[in-house]
């Protein structure tokens, strides 16, 4: 156990984290929670499992709190990648026994069934609330945004519907975005064109599906089996992601471009995937030397008032490789959530923290 995992370490600053993530932070596209998307989505997905680790009472008045107050903005951007914050939808009504929780979930659940644009393969399209369409495009992030809501719901209400749609949703990325070459996954897919478009494999877009797929296999434990071949796929792309880890414990911002900048929260999320999957039996234990390299070096990243650096800003895939390096860094909801959820992940002390 390392200095900077030891359990106080963790707890204050996860506790940081979170505290800075609830400022007032107005005007800020990247840390203003209280607005409907994926960016704050992240966020309150992230606070839930800080809640889940803690049992405050304080966080999930939180959360109730962020739902009351910015509910009334989600009919305006029924878009696949502000599915993100339904993803909570399910614990809280299991929690409050609201029933707007269950009822909107469900509509939510039935409108990615029957109306979500998709490609012609059948996967979502990645569309976005920005006013940018992206056509026929399959994006990494979706999994994280969308489908774990699909996961979620299916456990809560025991409809097989949405379990074996998102099964399929994990099934048809994986499929058309993880590299025969390398194991790793490309940002995005271009089913128009039959290609990946500039063809990065962009760190944070293999971070949503390693982080995501146990939570997802998790949530569908007893209801649909998930393919041998899926399962096999996601464990090539976690194997072949750890040999991208720099020596200082983290990624760089496109995994096989060393000399680009290092980004954290790509890290981050990398390294909680491979502590879900080691818990759920989907890795061998041995891959916890690099997630716990990465906690140590992510924890350096987290100023002492728990604002995240190193964090690229919101990235759309761009038009090449070299352009990745050029995305800004700077604080973000989904940076601070990503390193929260590492942070809750690791500090039971029996699993190493």
């Amino acid at each position: 156990m390392g200095i900077l995992r030891s359990v106080e370490n963790v707890k204050w600053t996860a506790g940081q984290i979170y505290r800075y993530m609830l400022q007032d932070h107005t005007g800020n596209w990247g840390m203003d929670i209280n607005h409907w998307d994926w960016v704050p989505g992240v966020g309150i997905i992230a606070m839930l499992s800080y809640y889940e680790r803690t049992g405050e009472a304080k966080v999930m008045d939180d959360l109730i709190g962020w739902t009351r107050k910015n509910f009334y903005q989600a009919e305006k951007v029924k878009v696949i990648n502000a599915m993100a914050p339904y993803a909570v939808f399910p614990a809280l009504y299991e929690h409050s026994h609201d029933f707007v929780y269950l009822e909107t979930a469900e509509s939510i659940g039935n409108w990615m069934l029957t109306e979500a644009p998709r490609t012609r393969e059948g996967a979502f399209e990645h569309t976005v609330t920005e006013n940018v369409q992206f056509p026929e495009q399959v994006w990494a992030d979706t999994i994280f945004m969308a489908v774990l809501f699909l996961a979620r719901l299916a456990r809560l209400t025991g409809n097989v519907s949405y379990a074996k749609e998102a099964v399929r949703q994990l099934e048809l990325h994986l499929d058309l975005l993880q590299d025969k070459e390398t194991g790793v996954l490309f940002h995005g897919w271009n089913s128009a064109a039959r290609n990946h478009l500039s063809a990065a494999r962009w760190t944070r877009a293999n971070a949503w599906i390693a982080v995501a797929t146990p939570m997802i296999v998790k949530e569908l434990d007893g209801l649909v089996a998930v393919p041998e071949e899926t399962l096999d796929r996601y464990q090539t792309l976690m194997r072949s992601l750890t040999r991208f880890q720099q020596a200082d414990g983290l990624w760089s911002t496109v995994l096989d471009q060393p000399t680009f900048y290092a980004e954290t929260s790509g890290s981050a999320g990398i390294a909680c995937g491979i502590v879900k999957a080691v818990r759920q039996g989907l890795l061998e234990t041995a891959f916890l030397e690099a997630a716990y390299r990465a906690v140590d070096a992510v924890i350096l990243k987290v100023t002492p008032g728990g604002e995240v650096t190193g964090v690229s800003g919101g990235t759309p895939i761009m038009p090449s490789i070299e352009a990745y390096n050029e995305i800004p860094c700077h604080p973000s909801l989904f940076g601070q959530g990503l390193v929260l959820m590492l942070l809750a992940e690791i500090w039971d002390g029996s699993n190493g923290a």
